[in-house]
């Protein structure tokens, strides 16, 4: 059974729930769906949003949405754009429902993170290799990331231990 490609977000668990009850259980199959109408050009974002919470509360099935949704045909880059939006939202709604595997991956991010492992942090991602072009070059292990130089709470507890 197909579901609403457009939603609010307060709506998805009752439509999710009504149309289960109603098809007796059939897998259900949503696009997206769209939380707003108003974010054109960004409607995999739009649709990503969507799609975690449909994923939560029990859609079987998600579609994605490229960033050209309702403007164009999706170019080939847009497509990869749509379908990385949708891995993440099913990967967020895999976690809010307890997926181990999920944890486990989110448990390898963090270790990584926490050893300041660039490459094996690019290599966890949806996108490798716009991870690794958004690096620039490869970091040492000693590097702090952009967001914090030299205040990284990493770097600073290391430096606390006792």
């Amino acid at each position: 059974v197909e579901g609403p490609g457009h939603i609010p977000i307060n709506q998805i668990e009752t439509n999710i729930r009504l149309q289960k009850a109603l098809c007796h259980k059939a897998p259900f199959y949503v696009l997206g769906p769209l939380v707003t109408d108003i974010g054109a050009g960004y409607d995999h974002i739009s649709s990503a949003i969507g799609a975690s919470w449909a994923g939560y509360f029990g859609a079987d099935f998600l579609c994605y949405v490229t960033p050209a949704e309702h403007l164009k045909l999706p170019s080939e880059e847009e497509v990869k754009e749509g379908v990385i939006a949708l891995k993440i939202s099913a990967h967020s709604a895999d976690l809010a429902r307890g997926n181990k595997l999920a944890w486990m991956r989110e448990k390898e991010m963090a270790l990584a993170r926490r050893q300041l492992d660039w490459d094996r942090q690019a290599r966890l991602t949806f996108n490798p290799e716009k991870a690794k072009k958004m690096l620039g070059h490869k970091l040492h292990k000693d590097d702090p990331c952009s967001m914090c130089g030299e205040l990284c709470a990493i770097k600073t507890s290391d430096r606390c231990k006792i």
